[in-house]
């Protein structure tokens, strides 16, 4: 019997009306609602970009990669409808596998989005490992994500187009740095609702590490690999930190080794053991989502980070007193009046 077959089926809580406030990062979550708030933002995104964007996206998954039902790909079909279950999705939106060896994901779309996986996924994950990163991307849908991220993928094709003229190259290359620092943080966001999906924290992190590269997982260690998430995160000295910004600031997604820390560290805090226990934010609460309390959230969690990283370059500026600290406290407190003032306006507002 393979090592799947050996493995105790588990029994999913399905967690009925969840929001997916429940998963966000408190980061992620701050700059959804803030764009949440504006009233109109989205519509006017979709109206703009989705005349023909989405419909190129979409025609050009349709006309070369399969689309998953109960016919094609059943086995998948099946882990998708599982996670969605659990999720408490109703409407699943459309899956594809696309040909590809490299283990990958990604929901796209602005109107109607839809998930696409490749064939390096089908092929190299078991049923549990699958289960999780189709909830992940089920996640990424839920949360909004798809629309930004689309729109990210638009304006990285603009910067390839527009690199002859270089204020508006040098503009969007600004926009889009600042989109990928918030996409890291929507991938721990979706690295949650994967393990909710799934409710298999081993499963979950099998995924991270065949994602760093270990397909064959009879020569991998879990323990091993988590000790990496440690030396990565501390380890090496102020050149090794100027490396890891070059090796993040262009990139859409967090080392599989740090997301597999986060989600570590996610279950250690209790919080996923509240979720499946049934204590989590429902979706029909969601209109009453303080943005003054996300944004709060959000700054404090940039300053744990600040406080806590074991970063060469962080424990350097730390080390210059009260001088950083004032600069990381200037951050949070700015954030914390913008949001202060912004619920003054929402009680005026309501009154």
């Amino acid at each position: 019997m393979t090592d799947e077959e050996n493995r105790p089926v588990r029994r999913r809580v399905t967690l009925t009306g969840i929001s997916s406030r429940a998963w966000e990062h408190p980061a992620d979550r701050g700059a959804l609602t803030a764009l949440r708030e504006l009233r109109g933002f989205d519509d006017m995104i979709k109206a703009f970009f989705g005349m023909w964007n989405e419909r190129g996206f979409r025609l050009a998954f349709l006309s070369s990669a399969i689309r998953v039902d109960h016919r094609q790909y059943p086995r998948v079909y099946q882990r998708f409808t599982e996670a969605a279950t659990t999720l408490d999705v109703a409407e699943l939106p459309d899956l594809y596998v696309t040909q590809d060896p490299i283990i990958n994901g990604q929901a796209i779309g602005l109107d109607k989005p839809f998930i696409v996986v490749t064939t390096g996924a089908v092929e190299r994950l078991d049923d549990d490992e699958l289960r999780a990163m189709l909830g992940h991307e089920l996640g990424h849908v839920r949360s909004g994500h798809s629309v930004y991220r689309t729109i990210m993928m638009i304006l990285t094709r603009w910067t390839v187009s527009l690199a002859w003229l270089p204020i508006g190259a040098i503009a969007l290359r600004a926009i889009i740095a600042a989109m990928f620092e918030w996409w890291r943080k929507a991938e721990l966001s979706a690295d949650r609702a994967g393990l909710l999906a799934g409710q298999d924290p081993a499963a979950s992190t099998r995924l991270l590490m065949k994602l760093a590269g270990g397909g064959d997982l009879s020569q991998i260690d879990t323990a091993a690999f988590l000790e990496q998430a440690a030396e990565y995160e501390s380890g090496g000295d102020l050149r090794d930190s100027v490396h890891k910004i070059g090796l993040t600031l262009w990139s859409t997604h967090p080392v599989p080794v740090a997301r597999a820390a986060e989600l570590r560290k996610w279950i250690d805090s209790g919080e996923y053991a509240r979720i499946l226990g049934g204590e989590y934010p429902r979706r029909d609460s969601d209109g009453d989502a303080s943005v003054t309390e996300d944004v709060k959230a959000a700054a404090a969690s940039y300053r744990e980070t600040f406080t806590t990283s074991q970063d060469p370059l962080v424990n350097l500026l730390r080390k210059f007193g009260d001088g950083a600290g004032d600069l990381a406290g200037s951050a949070v407190r700015g954030a914390r009046g913008w949001a202060s003032g912004r619920g003054r306006q929402d009680d005026e507002g309501q009154s």
